[in-house]
């Protein structure tokens, strides 16, 4: 992406409510949790929280990717007078900021046209990527599974194929600027190269747009991507669906998709990377004389654990290979032993236990 007049006016770290010395794991934190709360999915019918989602992942676009917001970070910093925008004097620049690579110049030729070499317009322009979340069954996660995502998005319009032109019909070439996409602008001793006006930078022009997106070739619709999660997934797993986020535009391609998995906890186990954690319940009597017992797994089924005498509360056991598999790897099956206290003894047993219990005192 190149430099945009946006950001002058914009302050990305206010959109995503964090600090401009933020770190890169505090912005992807703080962008995940507008986006969950603002997506579309989750505010069906809400054009404000569509447009609140739509400003958050610009931000994001900008401010999460490292070498966009040094650029970005540069622009703010000098400042819209730099460009003798709206309040600010004569263009003005500092001799020290176009030197070197990454420096002001590099900016300066963002702008006005320095992508844009040997004429070229603005050309195809790759689509956003796009987020969803899924919620999987704890059993599913560990096995893994094909499953269908339901989501509403941009996407190529259906009537037009993307053309943004009215069936039938199709663009023409931009008289203005000749098919180029830019212009030549002469500002004193300088001259910029900038986008059309009249066609924007796409170099053709929509004479009878589209009635269902009104000529920008995409229009927001349900749809269902088939979505494959590998065993081992864990909760916050991120699955890249290449080519499945919002269509390109000027014939750029899609970009991607990031489903985010929501795992659902499991009534038994917990995991802890590959390795599953169960705890079971056994007598007071099983545990100070040994005894084997029966431990669920996640398949269903029950493999038998001996316990030594005198096994303590709290105590782990492991039982190898009954964990998760994931990457041609298998974890294991930790089982914690809780000790089991009666609540009511019968005369019987109240008269063993004392005379256990005076026997161990003397």
């Amino acid at each position: 992406m190149t430099a945009q007049r946006e950001w002058f006016e914009k302050d990305y770290y206010a959109v995503l409510g964090v600090p401009q010395n933020a770190s890169a794991k505090d912005i992807t934190k703080a962008y995940r949790k507008l986006a969950r709360q603002y997506h579309p999915d989750a505010n069906p019918n809400n054009a404000a929280a569509e447009e609140r989602f739509k400003e958050v992942s610009a931000a994001y676009d900008v401010i999460g990717n490292e070498d966009k917001r040094r650029e970005y970070d540069e622009v703010r910093r000098l400042g819209p007078g730099a460009f003798g925008g709206p309040g600010g004097g004569s263009f003005r620049f500092d001799m020290g900021d176009m030197s070197g690579a990454g420096g002001f110049g590099d900016l300066l030729n963002q702008m006005f046209g320095g992508a844009r070499r040997n004429g070229a317009g603005v050309g195809p322009q790759r689509g956003s990527d796009l987020e969803a979340a899924l919620t999987i069954d704890f059993v599913d996660a560990a096995k893994g599974l094909t499953t269908t995502l339901h989501l509403t998005s941009e996407a190529s319009c259906s009537t037009c194929n993307g053309s943004g032109a009215r069936p039938g019909t199709s663009p023409v070439r931009c008289t203005t600027c000749n098919g180029r996409g830019v212009t030549e602008v002469n500002q004193g001793g300088f001259a910029f190269s900038t986008p059309c006006n009249r066609c924007g930078g796409r170099a053709v022009v929509i004479e009878h747009p589209c009635g269902t997106c009104r000529g920008t070739g995409v229009e927001m619709r349900n749809r269902e991507v088939k979505v494959r999660v590998p065993a081992g997934v864990d909760d916050g797993t991120r699955i890249r669906l290449k080519s499945r986020g919002a269509p390109g535009r000027n014939g750029g391609p899609a970009g991607d998709l990031f489903v985010i998995c929501r795992v659902t906890p499991h009534p038994l186990f917990t995991r802890d990377g590959q390795n599953l954690h169960v705890r079971v319940p056994v007598s007071f009597t099983s545990a100070a004389l040994g005894a084997d017992i029966d431990v669920p797994t996640l398949e269903g089924d029950l493999v038998t654990l001996r316990l030594r005498p005198g096994t303590q509360p709290g105590s782990r056991h492991r039982v190898k290979g009954r964990g998760i598999t994931a990457d041609k790897a298998v974890g294991d099956l930790i089982v914690t032993v809780e000790v089991t206290v009666p609540t009511s003894l019968t005369k019987e047993q109240r008269e063993a236990l004392l005379a256990f219990a005076k026997e161990e005192a003397s």
